[in-house]
């Protein structure tokens, strides 16, 4: 029997927003105003491999209109069918008494819950946004729906909960990969050739693919989700992508651990495809270029190659170090160098640097450069540290974070890449004040 995740909490929370986050729908109305949805809203919902239900209730008030009394006590009702819930509070209202009543509610329902604080936009200030919340004597995740930021940990959550601990602890070890790119350029034919067998259609006509489709499989005892998204195209009255199923792709993206960016090896890299990456790359994530229809050059290979690089630096200059791999969706060419380039991706993205071995390398590195001053004083540094993978994210403490302009945290991060040979893969350095 597929199982059921209720989600409770008050009018305004972001309910609605995670509903749409894990059915890949828009079927919950997102507003800014109390109270928007009314009925309990159903849908099915399938992440990296496992189904389940997902129940957007109705916002829980103390009001005693007759519409809250209503939705409290459908509700209620509705508890005993769930498998387990989700309590979303808003961290930028802070705790109110209702709040405490819904994680009440889920207390008293019997079933396994976890108490999300949402919009925690600013992240770095986690802790203080939380203080009070800690009062209600739970575990909590702060998150931000509206930034994507935790929301792969909640899905982890819920799929330990689809299938029991024991397969959560198996599901850990799949690599989750996304495929995207403009309509026609082979992700379906890549996406069957991949799981080995035909599960999209495939069609010469542009944009057969319109929903989000996943597998989980298995290749040389490596686990593996795949999850293979409309493709994105340009909209010619705008100067904008215009994205067919535009949700569902992005939150694709947001959701894996490695995208697979899609274009013609015949064509070349357009500015789409960049804009295509640049999306990548404002969700923090890892691409890998694949230059499909590899096979129908029909000039000699090298020379080939040699200029799909440079139209790649000239398109993606803003992003030098991805990784390229030629391949054929229809006759399988290339498929043994991607799988080894997700691999080393992976261990890329997976890599660890002691604070020790970073400091040392941090204080020769800042030495070669002249310091950045802020309001006519030298910024200093204290010390930088590994606080994230996937992908890799430092802090370095200073004096004036504001003194830290973008290309110095470049900078920093080109030296971190050549130290470390740690190219492929995006980095984030944020500063803080010690």
């Amino acid at each position: 029997m597929v199982k059921k995740l209720g989600i409770l909490g008050r009018p305004n929370v972001g309910k609605s927003t995670l509903f749409n986050i894990l059915t890949r729908t828009r079927k919950a109305v997102v507003k800014n105003l109390s109270g928007v949805t009314r009925d309990l809203l159903i849908e099915e919902a399938k992440w990296w491999g496992h189904d389940f239900e997902v129940v957007d209730t109705g916002g829980l008030t103390d009001s005693q209109d007759l519409f809250s009394k209503l939705i409290k006590e459908q509700v209620v009702n509705y508890l005993p069918i769930f498998d387990f819930l989700i309590v979303i509070l808003d961290g930028r209202a802070g705790l109110i008494p209702e709040d405490k009543q819904v994680v009440q509610l889920a207390k008293e329902s019997g079933v396994p819950f976890l108490v999300l604080v949402n919009k925690i936009d600013q992240f770095h200030k986690k802790d203080e946004a939380l203080g009070e919340f800690y009062k209600l004597g739970v575990d909590l995740m702060p998150v931000s729906f509206e930034k994507y930021i935790q929301v792969d940990e909640v899905i982890e959550w819920i799929i330990s909960h689809v299938k029991g601990d024991e397969e959560a602890k198996d599901l850990s070890g799949f690599t989750k990969l996304c495929l995207v790119g403009k309509p026609n350029v082979g992700k379906s034919s890549l996406y069957n050739n991949l799981i080995g067998h035909s599960r999209v259609l495939v069609s010469e006509k542009a944009g057969t693919t319109i929903d989000s489709v996943e597998d989980s499989f298995e290749h040389d005892g490596n686990k593996y989700v795949i999850v293979d998204t409309a493709g994105l195209r340009r909209n010619t009255k705008k100067d904008h992508l215009e994205v067919l199923s535009v949700y569902k792709s992005e939150h694709s993206i947001a959701a894996a651990d490695i995208v697979l960016l899609l274009v013609s090896a015949i064509e070349g890299p357009t500015v789409q495809d960049a804009r295509i990456l640049e999306k990548i790359l404002s969700e923090h994530k890892t691409p890998i270029l694949i230059a499909n229809k590899s096979d129908q050059a029909k000039t000699d290979v090298p020379a080939f190659r040699k200029k799909f690089r440079e139209q790649v630096s000239e398109v993606f200059r803003f992003y030098p170090d991805i990784p390229i791999v030629f391949t054929s969706a229809v006759t399988g060419a290339g498929k043994i160098d991607l799988f080894n380039t997700i691999s080393d991706t992976w261990k890329q993205l997976n890599k660890k640097i002691p604070t020790a071995k970073l400091n040392k390398f941090f204080y020769e590195a800042i030495r070669q450069a002249p310091s950045p001053v802020y309001r006519q004083r030298d910024v200093k540094f204290y010390y930088l540290t590994q606080t994230n993978q996937k992908p890799p994210s430092f802090i370095a403490f200073a004096n004036f974070p504001d003194g830290v302009s973008p290309s110095y945290r470049r900078f920093l991060i080109k030296k971190i890449k050549a130290k470390w040979d740690w190219y492929g893969v995006p980095m984030r350095i944020f500063v803080m004040k010690k």
